[in-house]
């Protein structure tokens, strides 16, 4: 009776002057099985361009041990250990498993069967071999990649990296599409936006991922925020592989050397706002640590005011309230220090609570009010082109032409509110402070 058997052939790299020797293989292995009278064909299991330190990713080698499982393959013939396996504990792993089925594995090279006596023993030592010379390969690998980071040649994988492209030439070019996408998200959180209110917002748009997917991580958006490759420099080897085998890759914290490549490809984001942003992630970062926030972005459409209502009595935060009535009509959400009832049955705070109303009226009247007084703002705003702090210079751009393009407010206007408004302090005495994000203050009484 003949023997089904099946062969396995894989090219070690992708590069293209390696195809012919896949297909080489494959030809190869299909007239062996043919001129052999006691095997029949079972099936070419071939892998190209994939890695040989591991299994994960070689969808035929699973597939073929797969069918070895069902039945349908009695040997399997295959080059070499190194074609097969460079890890020593995969090859043995494997070559067990399939010897407990009754199947063997032919190395032609080593002229090794499993099958045999000897088998064992021989593929024991030379897997060794095989997986230092993968070793071999990894370190030189890494080496060649070092010395280019050396010499400011900048080597990224751009399929996971939204905004650009790679040219024949493997040069990052834009790609102008996705580019809008980032762009947006930049203006978007220098507009008061988070990182939360930002990826809901493309999800309900149905706006593309890199990969063409509509669902938006916030993790993702804040790694965008902080990528200096969108300002068109490119910090070079972030992360390292730490085992050859596994290809486990970790965060670089000293460990090996870091290069820092000025203007490396095209920006995105000019090098102003890129800085303004990381100067906004610092200052939401201070604001949560200063009036003790659990997290950074509190407010969405339906409560703009969360967050940012301050008590100006003890310094701390508002929460939002419910103030319940028998009467519907008269069911409404009121402001009140979290610090007034801490401690059940005593009071603490003194400061009164406020109205949910009265805050949305309270900022269109002194909109209205900087609107009246546009040319005082203005000349205030003007003083801030001029000075080192680019966040302060972004923002002071963004009021000029704000009160330049705006007419008086009827009704509460959610994205100019988040544009200019850093915090609302509330005091005692009914009087309400809006604290803009360029560190002027505005009075108003309620």
């Amino acid at each position: 009776m003949k023997k089904r058997m099946a062969a396995y052939c894989r090219v070690s790299t992708d590069q293209l002057e390696q195809l012919s020797s896949y297909e080489a293989q494959v030809a190869y292995y299909t007239n062996y099985i043919d001129n052999h009278s006691d095997y029949e064909l079972a099936g070419i299991y071939a892998d190209e361009g994939i890695s040989g330190t591991n299994t994960k990713k070689r969808e035929q080698f699973n597939r073929m041990i797969g069918d070895c499982k069902a039945g349908k393959i009695d040997m399997i013939i295959t080059k070499s250990i190194s074609r097969f396996a460079r890890n020593t504990l995969d090859t043995l792993n494997y070559v067990r498993k399939l010897k407990e089925l009754g199947i063997g594995v032919l190395f032609e090279k080593e002229n090794i069967n499993t099958l045999d006596s000897k088998g064992e023993v021989l593929l024991t030592i030379l897997s060794s071999l095989a997986q230092d010379e993968s070793r071999s390969i990894s370190e030189n690998s890494t080496w060649g990649i070092r010395r280019k980071f050396e010499q400011g040649k900048v080597i990224l994988n751009h399929k996971k990296f939204l905004g650009y492209d790679k040219d024949e030439e493997g040069n990052l070019v834009i790609n102008e599409k996705q580019a809008k996408i980032v762009r947006r998200i930049y203006k978007d959180f220098l507009n008061g936006k988070g990182a939360n209110r930002i990826a809901k917002e493309l999800e309900e748009e149905g706006v593309p991922n890199w990969n063409g997917t509509t669902k938006w991580y916030v993790s993702s958006i804040r790694k965008m925020l902080t990528n200096e490759k969108y300002k068109g420099d490119a910090i070079l080897q972030k992360t390292y592989t730490v085992d050859f085998l596994t290809k486990k890759r970790v965060e670089n914290k000293g460990e090996v050397p870091m290069y820092y490549v000025e203007e490396s490809h095209p920006a995105i984001i000019d090098k102003e706002m890129w800085e303004a942003v990381q100067l906004e992630m610092k200052r939401r970062k201070n604001y949560v640590e200063r009036y003790g926030l659990t997290k950074i972005d509190y407010s969405c459409k339906e409560n703009p005011f969360a967050g940012k209502v301050i008590c100006g009595c003890c310094g701390s935060v508002f929460g939002r309230k419910v103030w319940n009535s028998t009467d519907e009509r008269l069911r409404r959400y009121i402001w009140r220090c979290n610090r007034k009832y801490e401690v059940k049955g005593k009071k603490i705070c003194d400061n009164k609570h406020i109205d949910d109303k009265v805050l949305y009226e309270a900022f269109i009247n002194t909109f209205n009010m900087m609107l009246e007084n546009k040319d005082y703002f203005k000349q205030k705003w003007k003083e801030y082109l001029e000075c080192d702090d680019l966040l302060k210079k972004y923002k002071g751009k963004q009021f000029i032409k704000v009160l330049e393009k705006a007419r008086p407010l009827e009704n509460f206007d959610l994205a100019l509110f988040e544009k200019m408004v850093e915090k609302i302090i509330v005091f005692e005495n009914k009087t309400i402070k809006f604290s803009m994000f360029d560190g002027i203050d505005v009075e108003c009484k309620i």
